[in-house]
């Protein structure tokens, strides 16, 4: 609830950091995960190169491409309360 001059209360500036709190929390998970998935699906276990091959560059360009748009759908139909397809 703001107050009559429209300048945040204390309540107001505490809920909103707690608001951008949780979105760091879910952002910051979401990155692991997305990493953790990757990695594990296109990283070979046994390290033969200091950098990536060319198929686990591609590999992981198209998990996290899949990721972030699986993720966007996702927060769309949660979003608009509709049921997945």
């Amino acid at each position: 609830m703001a107050a009559p001059n429209n300048a945040p209360t204390v309540l107001d500036k505490e809920q909103i950091f707690g608001m951008a709190e949780k979105e760091m929390e879910y952002r910051v998970e979401l990155f692991n995960k997305l990493t953790h998935t990757c990695f594990n699906k296109c990283v070979e276990k046994k390290y033969k190169e200091s950098e990536l091959n060319m198929g686990e560059n591609s590999c992981i360009d198209r998990c996290v491409s899949k990721y972030w748009h699986v993720t966007n759908l996702v927060g769309q139909l949660l979003g608009t309360g509709r049921p997945p397809m």
